[in-house]
């Protein structure tokens, strides 16, 4: 593929813009997902640089979550806020990390980021339970770099 536009389809980015809507539908947690070619420095950090350029650090319970996939580096992280890893245990986001991983090496990219957003939905809502004055403070939009 020669472009991050190539990585997902219209329908395939649509499937996951709602699949982050029903994992954010019983938990006050933020997701959001973040594609673009290639890191160029390493991966853990440019995902802190986009969970700050999207404003991701900016939610009232610190609990947002970016899934950063850097196409091109075949990689991805998920990056949580500080309440989050505040509040969770330890190794807290390996079930997720290789649900995701397992549909990657099969190519299944949307499948991968589809399910590990539900994943990460249903661990956030034990966490961080929906309250009726919740809102949702970040775009469900997936963004690109």
């Amino acid at each position: 593929m020669s472009k991050v536009e190539d990585f997902l389809t219209a329908n395939e980015e649509q499937e996951i813009v709602n699949a982050i809507i029903k994992a954010e539908r019983n938990t006050s947690g933020e997701i959001r997902v973040h594609i673009e070619a290639s890191a160029k420095m390493d991966h853990f950090s440019r995902a802190q640089q986009v969970f700050h350029f999207l404003k991701m650090d900016n939610t009232k319970d610190e609990n947002g979550v970016l899934f950063y996939v850097a196409v091109h580096d075949q990689k991805f992280v998920i990056y949580g806020d500080k309440g989050i890893y505040n509040a969770v245990p330890k190794g807290f986001w390996e079930t997720t990390k290789e649900v995701i991983a397992s549909h990657f090496k099969k190519g299944a990219f949307k499948q991968g980021i589809v399910e590990g957003v539900l994943k990460a939905g249903t661990e956030l809502e034990e966490h961080f339970p929906w309250d009726h004055n919740d809102t949702n403070e970040l775009s469900d939009a997936i963004s690109k770099g």
